[in-house]
């Protein structure tokens, strides 16, 4: 079954941020210049700091599984972020992607237009979330497209990707959906959810991907590679392509550092989540931050609810004691009222709180 894929909204279509760094800047654009950004950032050195890390394979062994399952639980209740190690994803497959990843944006200029955002919509190289000429500009390309299920591809982005990059990215969103899966699970476990009620929301769900590249830039310090946001998925699951820091998340109202480990994902719960456990989990505002010398590669890949159902709280955690914290509305109500936003507009969570 083949589809043109769901239309999620539109983005307006920008200037190529790799394209424009390879001249030889005096001054940066205006339209990228962010004088209102925080500079305060905690160091990534203070071990206090350091967001917790989840082994996988603990998750999955009976011997090991409750403590892993409380650590979890603390992991999603005070950070909202966690890093996973023994993920059991294979580290060739891992390589692979990142490596033709660089591939894929080091292809010439009129190579890459034949995947650019079509007018009005969102998918393919550009930005997301751009919806007005005035709008300030993240120092960044992205290629953003829905990997699952198949008959959501857009025709001309997926199914068109070089060989070998479509078939290693093939294999890899299967793996990444079968942890989104695993992890979403044992969240339910932990929260003392009813059997089967966590995968009435996500089985079959949509899962799409965002490439991020950001170029080197003369003046770091006055842009920003990802505008501070939450996402507004179920989960998300990123991968450092390469060695070059610049995710921060904002902890006790500081801006903090995070450290990739080596051979781990950096695992984050989004608006969805948040709104499943009626906010006894948190989606935690995130940024990228450039520098001066190195480009810097990520792939983030985002699991959401399923398409034809519902988004709202669990029932098993409504109570008198506990009531709803926000509203229920169809998947698709939800994820059209994401993309007629600005990202940095107020988070589109507040809007489903009652």
């Amino acid at each position: 079954m083949e589809s043109k894929g769901m239309s999620l909204g539109s983005s307006l279509l920008v200037p190529c941020v790799q394209e424009l760094a390879k001249e030889p800047l005096t001054a940066i654009p205006e339209g990228y210049i962010r004088p209102e950004q925080e500079q305060l950032i905690v160091s990534s050195s203070d071990s206090v700091l350091e967001i917790p890390v989840i082994d996988f394979q603990n998750l999955l062994s009976q011997g090991s599984v409750e403590d892993e399952l409380a650590k979890l639980d603390f992991a999603c209740r005070e950070w909202g972020f966690f890093q996973l190690v023994n993920h059991g994803v294979s580290f060739t497959l891992v390589d692979n992607v990142k490596k033709e990843m660089q591939d894929f944006f080091n292809l010439p200029l009129e190579e890459k237009k034949k995947y650019w955002q079509y007018p009005g919509e969102v998918e393919g190289f550009g930005q997301a979330f751009v919806v007005s000429k005035e709008q300030k500009l993240d120092w960044a390309d992205l290629f953003f497209m829905t990997t699952l299920p198949k008959h959501f591809r857009k025709p001309h982005l997926f199914p068109k990707l070089p060989l070998p990059f479509r078939e290693t990215l093939e294999m890899y969103s299967l793996e990444m959906k079968n942890v989104a899966m695993c992890i979403i699970t044992k969240i339910a476990k932990a929260l003392g959810l009813k059997e089967g009620e966590m995968e009435e929301f996500f089985e079959g769900g949509r899962q799409s991907m965002r490439m991020n590249y950001y170029p080197p830039c003369p003046q770091p310090d006055k842009v920003i590679g990802l505008t501070p946001h939450s996402d507004s998925v179920g989960l998300t699951i990123l991968l450092q392509v390469n060695q070059v820091d610049g995710l921060q998340i904002k902890k006790d109202g500081k801006w903090v550092a995070v450290k990739p480990l080596p051979n781990a994902f950096i695992v984050n719960i989004g608006d969805i989540l948040a709104i499943i456990t009626n906010g006894a989990y948190h989606s935690v505002e995130h940024r990228a931050t450039v520098n001066s010398e190195r480009e810097r590669l990520s792939i983030a890949t985002f699991y959401s609810a399923r398409h034809d159902g519902e988004i709202g709280p669990a029932r098993s955690l409504i109570t008198q004691k506990t009531p709803a914290l926000f509203k229920r509305v169809p998947t698709e109500e939800y994820l059209r009222g994401i993309f007629a936003r600005a990202l940095q507009d107020k988070p589109y969570l507040d809007t489903m709180r009652l």
